[in-house]
């Protein structure tokens, strides 16, 4: 069964297609990749899909609950909630140490500085990285900054984690490094993930690769 569904999106920018007629589902636990050359739309799917534009027609279901159409406050506190967040360059906040960047989602959620502070440090054990933990964003390199991201993503539990790039700015070795971390800790936890990427060793990591080409679906690989 689909977790997130969209149907028949369009959203156009100026005389631009941007989403032409696009439908898209994922189910829990499933890794789909959405991939195209640069300006296919790949991009504006995902904002779409994680409620960060709003389409000017179609819909958008988060378990059988339409979100495309709700308020921008609405919206707010789904990405919060529900969603969890992945950039290419991470987007830690460097006033921060690892350990309180990983912690914020819990924090804005109300929960104490000390819980926060608990499964945060929890989190980052997961990912081979709580040696970390007292440091600022600027004393890490990429790759430990994207797996603090994804602990972060995933640190309030959410039902799908949005990818966009996660590896461009990675080396292979990291960029597998960050993709296997994302997607086991994501599977375990029972999440979606959808991963917006132009790197076929990234796509190759996928259960299902959706392509995408001036607005439109033109093909899907289903992964053995």
């Amino acid at each position: 069964m689909s977790l997130l569904v969209a149907e028949e999106l369009r959203l156009n920018f100026g005389t631009t297609a941007a989403l032409d007629g696009v439908s898209f589902e994922v189910a829990p636990r499933e890794v789909v990749a959405v991939t195209g050359s640069s300006g296919s739309g790949k991009s504006t799917l995902l904002h779409c899909l994680a409620g960060i534009l709003a389409p000017d027609s179609g819909t958008v279901r988060l378990d059988g609950r339409r979100v495309d159409g709700l308020p921008e406050a609405a919206r707010s506190a789904l990405r919060r909630q529900d969603y969890g967040f992945v950039f290419q360059l991470g987007e830690l906040i460097p006033e921060l140490s690892v350990l309180e960047n990983v912690a914020l989602p819990l924090r804005l959620a109300g929960a104490s500085r000390r819980e926060a502070a608990r499964d945060a440090g929890e989190a980052l054990e997961r990912l081979e990285i709580e040696g970390l933990a007292g440091k600022r964003p600027a004393q890490i390199s990429g790759g430990q900054a994207q797996r603090a991201a994804v602990a972060r993503a995933l640190i309030h539990r959410p039902k799908v984690v949005f990818a966009d790039e996660p590896t461009g700015a990675l080396d292979t070795v990291n960029g597998e490094r960050v993709l296997k971390a994302l997607t086991t800790a994501a599977r375990d936890q029972g999440a979606a993930v959808v991963v917006v990427t132009h790197e076929a060793r990234v796509a190759a990591c996928a259960d299902r690769e959706i392509v995408m080409s001036n607005g439109r679906v033109v093909g899907t690989k289903e992964r053995v």
